[in-house]
């Protein structure tokens, strides 16, 4: 932490790095601005409670919106749509050889396929606006249809392009991803709720959930704090494996003959697989929030009963194991590193270049995903076991807030010390 705090300091005394932080600063109270500002035509209190038979997912929409969703203001959706569609985008560039292409094409490419992924925001954005609108028409104040659906769908989806618009100016004349940033403001803005919630459990004045001893507080803290330094270790890991590359006499030059190594990290993933996880998880009781929020059929009691439950989360378990190795393997392909390494002069010791090598990649990589996706999952759980053991619900440290939490802090740090780091080299030139 004093490591950071001094990055920022020595930071702050470069004036351009200053303009930079204070432009970030100043987008971030934009946002949070933004975050207050009521969407017309609904009305909040009926929204928040159709919110709560929702199920899992409008809870975590909301902490990424920091409130912003259960106060239906004009940034409700946040930037889950620029998610969506990355995600979407990313994943067609695996199948569809022309994205492919772009992807590979450097720059320009990259380019392009970023306009792909505002197109898709936009539609996506408008989608989700229209199902939120139908799903929870009964909280839409009485008068003309189609002017409320035009004003309350529109709206939503401007509030996201304008989120995507701020993130892209954070990204070019700020410090940071524009994107993180945004979720991080919105995740820590929850912060001070979380405390205060607390503090009522603790003096007896949260409504119908009972007291909370001080000593159940202190081991929430200090779970908190574990957590945290869990998920900075588990975010920094990573297996280096050694590789060595022959020497090639080219004229009178010789080249390689040194050693490096290949870093595999062991969270890959990132947060992709929870997220991925808690979506398919959250699927049927959001249907079912958004379509009979009132039913009181067997079936519709046993899916809403079911989220509490054991099998509930083994299944959500299992599904962020399987996605966790699933989105490795489209980010880390063994047998194009190896083919890359061989063309170099590059092997592994004791290890054939070609097959062999990428073999041994493959199971190195099997290994450390197991350990990430157990991980994983451990913490994604971990609120909901200290919900019950406590008897607190809604425990606001949830294993994706704290891997986006400790992933853009980190990153931003990093981007800063390159920053400085290019400065100072410039400086030296000149």
């Amino acid at each position: 932490m004093g490591g950071m705090l001094q990055t920022l300091k020595n930071a702050w005394n470069i004036k351009d790095l200053r303009k930079r932080i204070i432009f970030t600063i100043l987008m971030l109270i934009v946002f949070r601005v933004g975050s207050f500002i009521p969407v017309p035509w609904i009305n909040a209190e009926k929204f928040r409670s159709l919110i709560g038979a929702g199920g899992q997912l409008f809870g975590f929409l909301d902490i990424i919106a920091g409130g912003a969703f259960s106060n239906v203001t004009i940034f409700a959706m946040s930037i889950t749509p620029y998610i969506n569609s990355s995600i979407i985008i990313q994943l067609l560039t695996i199948a569809i050889p022309r994205l492919e292409k772009l992807a590979k094409e450097g720059e320009e490419g990259r380019k392009i396929l970023a306009q792909y992924t505002r197109y898709g925001t936009v539609g996506l954005g408008f989608l989700q606006a229209t199902a939120l609108y139908l799903g929870m028409r009964s909280a839409v104040t009485p008068g003309s249809p189609v002017l409320s659906f035009m004003t309350i769908t529109l709206t939503f989806t401007a509030g996201t392009a304008f989120l995507m618009w701020l993130g892209e100016q954070i990204t070019e004349y700020g410090i940071g991803n524009g994107i993180s940033m945004l979720i991080f403001a919105g995740i820590v803005s929850r912060g001070p709720q979380a405390v205060i919630s607390l503090v009522r459990l603790y003096i007896g004045k949260a409504f119908g959930t009972g007291l909370i001893s001080i000593l159940a507080i202190i081991v929430i803290l200090a779970i908190f704090i574990f957590v945290m330094g869990a998920v900075i270790w588990v975010q920094e890991a990573e297996r280096r494996i050694p590789i060595q590359y022959a020497k090639r006499v080219v004229g009178r030059k010789v080249y390689g003959g040194q050693n490096t190594h290949l870093p595999i990290k062991v969270n890959l993933a990132g947060v992709i697989p929870i997220i991925f996880a808690m979506s398919i998880m959250a699927f049927p009781s959001t249907i079912i929030g958004l379509v009979a929020p009132n039913s009181t059929s067997r079936i519709v009691l046993w899916i809403k009963n079911a989220q509490q439950g054991i099998p509930y989360a083994i299944m959500y378990a299992l599904l962020i194991i399987f996605f966790t190795f699933f989105y490795t393997i489209i980010q880390f392909n063994p047998i194009e590193i190896a083919n890359n390494m061989k063309k170099n002069g590059g092997f592994i010791p004791g290890i054939r270049p070609g097959k062999p090598t990428s073999d041994y990649i493959s199971k190195v990589l099997n290994r450390i995903t197991w350990f990430g996706a157990i991980f994983l999952a451990a913490i994604t759980l971990l609120p909901n076991l200290l919900g019950v053991v406590f008897k607190v619900q809604g425990i606001w440290f949830s294993g994706t807030a704290m891997l986006i939490l400790v992933g853009v802090a980190m990153d931003t740090i990093k981007q800063i010390e390159s920053q400085m780091l290019m400065r100072n080299y410039k400086g030296f030139l000149e």
